[in-house]
């Protein structure tokens, strides 16, 4: 069986790397140390323009049961007919990790450079992300979910009208070993252009 996040060489790596699950995480969270050199390759992508069309928010300690509280009311208001049990999952959402990283796209429109070309870049950010904590022992996952592209949950994070959360990433330790899951062959999603 083939050992994941193999480290030995950066196509090894590439060619095992898995997302541990944000259910299944415990502390400790990367310290700030590791968070500092997480975030400084994380931002090693493509920028066209070097626009920086990106920011980060950040959850640690306490600062994600109260955010907790934030989205459980914003729940409650969306869907008054669930109870204490969805609200209960709905504020525990930000506890399952140690830390929690959101990625924010702040793409805008530009004379030369398409928006799509800025979100791409966020989305870059995201994976460098995951390679970078992956690399380093911790585990992680990129997550979105309804509170992503919720408007309310939105404001109360911050983001300005153009802005996007491009990903929620989960930081810990993993509490149970890692599984592969069945990838597709690319070979079935290739094809080869010829002129008619």
């Amino acid at each position: 069986m083939q050992q994941l996040n193999d480290t030995s060489s950066v196509l090894a790596f590439l060619g095992t790397r898995k997302s541990a699950s944000a259910k299944a995480m415990g502390e400790p969270g990367p310290a700030p140390e590791q968070l500092a050199e997480i975030l400084r390759l994380g931002v090693r992508v493509p920028d066209h323009g070097k626009l920086v069309p990106w920011r980060f928010i950040l959850w640690e300690g306490d600062a994600r049961a109260r955010f907790g509280g934030v989205m459980k009311a914003r729940w409650a208001e969306l869907h008054p007919e669930h109870g204490g049990q969805t609200l209960d999952a709905v504020h525990g959402l930000f506890m399952r990790a140690p830390t929690v990283l959101g990625v924010v796209s702040a793409a805008q429109e530009h004379p030369k450079i398409p928006v799509w070309e800025q979100q791409l870049s966020a989305a870059a950010v995201c994976m460098n992300i995951l390679h970078a904590a992956t690399a380093m022992g911790l585990g992680c996952q990129w997550n979105t979910g309804w509170v992503a592209y919720d408007e309310g949950i939105a404001a109360a994070m911050g983001l300005r009208p153009h802005e996007k959360i491009a990903g929620l990433i989960y930081f810990g330790t993993p509490t149970g070993p890692l599984e592969e899951r069945p990838r597709p062959d690319p070979a079935t999603l290739l094809t080869c252009w010829r002129a008619s």
